[in-house]
């Protein structure tokens, strides 16, 4: 059961890549969006979908476009992956890429100062 869940995850994932990435026509979405990971309950009804902001003119705002095209890119998933339930999508901010960049630049003024 573990295994069909991470393969339904990770097409999900795919697809909502492509559907934002080709698909999805909304002015207030801006910068470059990844789709980072998707997490589908056990039941296959509901989907929370991590995303990644870079460049984005105001995350808020991109967030905000991105709930609201929740409904479009559930029909598009309908069409495309053939699941029994196509799950409600709801969107979360993954900052875990800005995280690891900040600890690196941290590391990076860290480290000349150790080989002085």
């Amino acid at each position: 059961m573990n295994k069909r869940m991470d393969r339904v995850n990770e097409e999900l994932k795919k697809q909502i890549s492509l559907i934002i990435d080709q698909d999805l026509k909304n002015p207030n979405i801006t910068g470059l969006i990844s789709v980072t990971k998707v997490k589908t309950s056990p039941d296959l009804r509901y989907a929370k979908v991590y995303i990644s902001l870079i460049g984005s003119k105001s995350k808020k705002n991109t967030l905000e476009a991105l709930k609201n095209g929740a409904g479009f890119i559930r029909s598009e998933i309908a069409k495309r992956v053939n699941l029994r339930y196509t799950p409600e999508i709801s969107f979360e901010v993954d900052d875990s890429m800005e995280y690891g960049d900040r600890i690196e630049n941290i590391l990076k003024q860290i480290m000349p100062k150790d080989n002085q």
